[in-house]
C-alpha cells in the first residue's frame, strides 16, 4: 500500500542532490583557503643574513643624577642566516650612541678579546661563541635553532631615559665576503639590516673547505690540541710575529676559560702566579677527587702566562721544547727568524659535560702584551685546518693535531694611552736641543702631588743637557734660557717621563749629500738585549746609505720603501738601564747610551730640503713602540754653518757660574 510513494520519492531525492550548487566542498577534509594571508615578515624577505637588533627593556639605575644620569638597558642581536651557504665565523658590529658600558653578553664574545664590562661607546664587534657558524636552511631543511643565533645584551646608557629607546647609530655583519647597506629603524624599538654575499670578494675558498683559511696579522697564535683524552688534553701554544716593526719583551699571555677549565702541568712555560685554591673551594675539587691539586698550576678563570728564562731550556721537566726559554722576547723575522717565534705546551683538564675526547673548546680573550712594546688587539679563536709537525719517530711524514685554532693579533694605538718613549732634534745651524715634548709619556694626574706645568711647552736645551737626568736639568736649562733671553714659566714644564729618548741631530749638509747622528738613551731601570729601532722619513729614505756604528738596512713595508731599520752590530747590541755615576753623592745617574753616524746621498732624491724637514724622521720605533716626535723642527737664519763652536758649548756653563756668584 505504501510502495508506490516511496518509489516515486526515490528519483525525486536523486534529482535533487544533482542540482545542488557547486559552491558546497564535496569532501570536507579540504579545509577552505585564508582568503587574507599574513604578510611575510622582513626577515622571510631577506635571502642573505638578517641582522636585527631589538631593545627590549630600559629602566632608571642609582645614583640619580639629573645631568648625567645612568640607565639599565637590555636588548637582543639577533642573527639569522637565510642565505644558501653556511655562514662561518660570523661577527657583528653595533655602533653603540649613547656611551654605553656593557656588563654581559650571552652567546657571544668581543672580537677584540676584551673582557667585560667594558666601554663601548664608540662601538664593538661581536664574535659567535661557543656556536660561531650558522647552516643554511638548506642544510637543516628550516631548522632555525642552527640558522639562527640571539646575543642577549645587559649593559649602562646615559641620556635616553624610558620610554626613550636608545637603539644604536647602525648595525651591520663584517664577516670577510659580506656587504650591508645601512641599517634601517622598524618601529620605535627595532633596528634591522639584510646583508648579502660581497659580489668582488672571492668567498670560493671559505664555502668548499670545512675550515676556515688562515689569516695574516702582525702576530698570531695558535692553539693547537696535539694529544686529546676524555677528561684532559694537550695543547701546543705558538706564538709567531709577522711585522716587520713589531717586537715583545717579556711577553706575557692571558685568555679566558669559559668552561671551568684547568692548567694541570706546562712545559715551555710557567703560570705568572701558581695557585690552584679556586679548583679547591670550586666544583673540580668535587668532580677530581682522586686528583692532588697540590701539583696543580693554575685555576685562575683568567690566568696568565710568562716565558722561562735561557737557563731553563734543557730542562727536562719544564724546559726541553723547540721555541721556547728565551725570557719573552719575539723578534721581527728580519733580525733572527728562528727567534720571532714562541711556543709552549700545557696539559688542559676538562669539566662536565664536556667529558670526550672530541668536546674541545679553546680559551677565548686573548691577550698579549710586552715592556716597552707595541700594543696588541687580538680576535677571538678560529678554527683552521689542523696544524702539522713533523713525526717525532723521525719517519719523513708530519702528524696532524687533533684540532686547531688560530688567534690573530695586528698592533694598535690604544685610546687614551701614552708612549714610551720620545725623541728630540737638533741640528748643526742651531746651538739649542728641542727636547721631547712635555709629558710625552704621560704625567701624574695629582695635583696635589704635581709642582710642574703639564700644559707649558718644554724649554730648549743646551746640548750638555742631553747627558743629564731630568730631574738634574734645571739650572742648566735656566742658564740656557738666560742667555737666550727666553721667558721661563712659573711653574716650570713637566718632564717627558720617558724611559728610552732618542736625539736626531741633523750634523751636515752638502751638495752631494748629508749625515745624521742617532743617540738612544735608556733612562729605565730595564736592559734592552737586541733592541732595534726603526726611522721612517717622507723624502730622504730612498737615499740612504750606511750607518758607522749600527748595522742598518732599508725597509720597504706596505710597498713604500721609507724605513731605515737600525739595531745593535754583532756583540754591541745591548742597550744598559741607567746607572750611577761614578760618584753617586756628586754626579747625576748615567743613561745607557748607544750611538751612530748614518750618511745619505742625494742622487736618489733631487730637490730634496734637508734643513727645511725632510732631514727629519716623519716616525721613529724604538722596539716596536712608536715614540712621541717634537712639534717643532730647529730653525736658522743662515744654513751655511756646518758646526756649533766650542765656545758655544761653553756658554751655558759660563751662565751657570754667573748665576750661582
Amino acid at each position: 500500500m505504501d510502495s508506490a510513494p516511496t518509489s516515486t520519492l526515490l528519483p525525486l531525492l536523486l534529482l535533487s542532490l544533482l542540482l545542488v550548487p557547486s559552491s558546497i566542498p564535496l569532501a570536507t577534509s579540504q579545509p577552505a583557503a585564508d582568503t587574507n594571508p599574513s604578510p611575510p615578515s622582513d626577515s622571510d624577505l631577506c635571502n642573505g643574513v638578517f641582522v636585527s637588533y631589538t631593545h627590549t627593556k630600559g629602566s632608571k639605575i642609582p645614583p640619580n643624577d639629573s645631568a648625567d644620569q645612568p640607565y639599565r638597558f637590555e636588548s637582543v642581536v639577533t642573527v639569522l642566516n637565510n642565505g644558501r651557504d653556511e655562514l662561518k665565523s660570523w661577527r657583528v658590529f653595533v655602533k653603540f650612541a649613547h656611551r654605553e658600558i656593557l656588563v654581559s653578553a650571552s652567546n657571544a664574545v668581543l672580537s677584540d678579546g676584551s673582557s667585560l664590562p667594558l666601554s663601548v661607546e664608540n662601538g664593538t664587534v661581536f664574535a659567535g661563541y661557543p656556536s660561531s657558524d650558522l647552516k643554511s636552511a638548506i642544510q637543516t631543511a628550516g631548522d632555525v635553532t642552527q640558522m639562527q643565533a640571539s646575543v642577549e645584551l645587559v649593559g649602562t646608557q646615559f641620556g635616553v631615559a624610558p620610554p626613550g629607546v636608545p637603539l644604536p647609530k647602525n648595525i651591520s655583519l663584517v664577516t670577510d665576503g659580506w656587504k650591508c647597506p645601512k641599517a634601517t629603524q622598524k618601529g620605535k624599538n627595532v633596528l634591522q639590516v639584510c646583508c648579502m654575499p660581497d659580489p668582488s670578494f672571492n668567498n670560493t675558498e671559505i664555502i668548499d673547505n670545512e675550515f676556515l683559511p688562515r689569516q695574516n696579522g702582525d702576530l698570531t697564535i695558535m692553539y693547537d690540541v696535539i694529544r686529546s683524552y676524555s677528561s684532559n688534553y694537550m695543547a701546543q701554544v705558538t706564538m709567531e710575529n709577522h711585522s716587520p716593526l713589531g717586537r715583545l719583551d717579556n711577553w706575557k699571555l692571558s685568555f679566558d676559560w669559559m668552561r671551568d677549565e684547568f692548567i694541570d702541568t706546562m712545559t715551555g712555560a710557567y703560570p705568572s702566579l701558581v695557585d690552584s685554591s679556586d679548583c679547591i673551594d670550586g666544583p673540580q675539587a668535587k668532580y677530581y677527587q682522586a686528583l692532588d691539586f697540590s701539583n696543580v698550576l693554575s685555576c685562575a678563570r683568567r690566568p696568565t702566562i710568562i716565558d722561562l728564562p735561557l737557563t731553563k731550556y734543557n730542562d727536562s721537566t719544564f724546559g726541553f721544547k723547540p721555541y721556547c726559554c728565551r725570557n719573552g722576547t719575539i723578534l721581527p723575522k728580519s733580525m733572527d727568524p728562528s727567534k720571532s717565534i714562541s711556543a709552549f705546551q700545557m696539559q688542559v683538564y676538562k669539566m662536565p659535560p664536556d667529558l670526550n675526547i672530541s668536546a674541545l673548546s679553546p680559551p677565548q680573550n686573548w691577550r698579549i702584551s710586552g715592556s716597552l712594546n707595541p700594543d696588541y688587539k687580538c680576535g677571538p679563536p678560529v678554527r683552521v685546518s689542523p696544524s702539522q709537525f713533523v713525526d717525532p719517530s723521525g719517519l719523513p711524514s708530519n702528524k696532524t693535531a687533533f684540532a686547531s685554532w688560530q688567534v690573530v693579533c695586528n698592533i694598535t694605538q690604544q685610546k687614551n694611552t701614552s708612549p714610551r718613549c720620545c725623541v728630540s732634534f737638533s741640528a748643526y745651524f742651531n746651538d739649542s736641543i728641542i727636547p721631547c715634548k712635555t709629558c710625552a709619556c704621560g704625567c701624574s694626574s695629582s695635583r696635589a702631588s704635581r709642582t710642574c706645568s703639564t700644559t707649558s711647552p718644554a724649554l730648549l736645551l743646551p746640548q750638555q743637557a742631553l747627558l743629564v737626568p731630568f730631574e738634574n736639568r734645571t739650572e742648566l736649562t735656566l742658564a740656557w734660557s738666560y742667555l737666550k733671553h727666553r721667558p721661563v714659566p712659573n711653574p716650570m714644564p713637566c718632564g717627558d717621563n720617558c724611559g728610552v729618548s732618542i736625539n736626531w741631530h741633523l750634523a751636515t749638509d752638502y751638495r752631494g749629500g748629508w749625515t745624521a747622528r742617532v743617540t738612544i738613551f735608556n733612562w729605565g731601570e730595564t736592559n734592552f738585549p737586541d733592541w732595534f729601532t726603526a726611522i721612517q722619513m717622507k723624502n730622504a729614505a730612498p737615499g740612504f746609505e750606511k750607518a758607522y756604528s749600527f748595522n742598518a738596512t732599508a725597509l720597504d713595508i706596505n710597498g713604500e720603501n721609507n724605513t731605515i731599520f737600525m739595531e745593535g752590530l754583532p756583540g754591541l747590541n745591548y742597550l744598559v738601564a741607567e746607572r750611577d755615576g761614578d760618584n753617586p753623592l756628586k754626579n747625576p745617574r748615567v743613561p745607557g747610551k748607544q750611538q751612530s753616524v748614518i750618511s745619505f746621498t742625494k742622487k736618489l732624491t733631487p730637490g730634496i730640503n734637508v734643513p727645511g724637514g725632510d732631514g727629519f724622521p716623519s716616525k721613529v720605533f724604538f722596539n716596536g713602540e712608536e715614540c712621541s716626535l717634537p712639534s717643532l723642527l730647529p730653525t736658522s737664519n743662515s744654513n751655511k754653518r756646518r758646526h756649533i763652536s766650542a765656545i758655544l758649548l761653553a756658554l751655558p756653563v759660563l751662565a751657570l757660574l754667573i748665576l750661582r756668584v
